[in-house]
């Protein structure tokens, strides 16, 4: 069964329709031909597959790509697009879970933004002040940016609507080209204006059309944080457990060699004697 197939199910089942009724009133077509579509005997035209979405309010890029029933439909439904990689995850202890986009990923993340399996394979942090909302952890990068070194992180909170940009504020903006790290100044309805904080360089447009994503920007972290973020309480405990482990067997050690030189000299001593 196709992806696709599994998703209309699911959603019809959740939704405690009968095949029937979603052919009837929602369709308009016979239960046996969109029967076919539910057991992947068949596929939908587009006319039909855009009926399906609009009606479950779920993109069609979703329906066909990814296994939704994995994923909280309320957060598919309410997010803009159906942005299901933003759900807000913890880690054991907890804390939210901070995906970190890495260096040489970067370009990996533009096509791979808006897919939950990409997102899930990333690795995370967690920032125990940082938990009312989405972060995320990009790579600074960039002769734009402020001077801060290739081990530099800026975490952003995720922004569902361009129209909460504040002016003044600093954002990052994913676009089809990379990570940009700028000040947001206005927008129109073509574009947003924005400036660098390296006074270098000029204020310009970014265009709406290449923006992916816009995170705003919170605080950043070197690389020496995220090792020690990455660490739950249970990986500490163990950690420490380890060497607690191993100092032991170091003492015990120590103990028998100090106990085969006492003998030793015990019997060098003897045959002196």
């Amino acid at each position: 069964m196709s992806i696709f197939a599994d998703n209309i199910r699911f959603l019809r089942v959740k939704k405690e329709m009968s095949q029937q009724s979603v052919a009837d009133e929602i369709l308009g077509m016979s239960r046996d031909r969109y029967s076919k579509y539910e057991s992947g005997r068949s596929e939908p035209p587009y006319d039909v597959l855009i009926k399906i979405s609009r009606y479950y309010n779920i993109s069609i890029d979703l329906l066909l790509t990814v296994d939704i029933k994995k994923y909280p439909l309320d957060n598919i439904v309410n997010l803009p697009d159906n942005r299901i990689v933003l759900p807000i995850l913890v880690d054991e202890a907890g804390e939210n879970k901070i995906e970190i986009v890495p260096h040489k990923a970067s370009m990996g993340y533009l096509n791979g933004y808006n897919d939950p399996e990409y997102i899930e394979s990333l690795q995370y942090m967690s920032l125990p002040f940082l938990r009312n909302g989405k972060y995320r952890a990009f790579p600074a990068g960039g002769d734009s940016m402020p001077p801060y070194n290739d081990s530099t992180y800026f975490i952003g909170e995720y922004v569902e609507s361009r129209n909460d940009l504040k002016k003044g504020v600093t954002y990052i903006f994913v676009t089809r080209e990379g990570f940009v790290y700028k000040r947001y100044a206005d927008q129109n309805e073509f574009g947003t204006l924005v400036s660098a904080d390296n006074s270098f360089y000029d204020p310009y447009e970014i265009e709406w059309s290449q923006v992916l994503e816009i995170w705003k920007y919170v605080c950043t972290v070197t690389t020496e944080d995220l090792g020690l973020r990455n660490l739950g309480q249970e990986d500490t405990r163990a950690m420490f457990r380890s060497l607690k482990n191993d100092n032991q067997s170091l003492k015990n050690t120590v103990q028998n060699l100090k106990d085969i030189i006492q003998t030793l000299k015990d019997a060098i001593q003897k045959k002196l004697n």
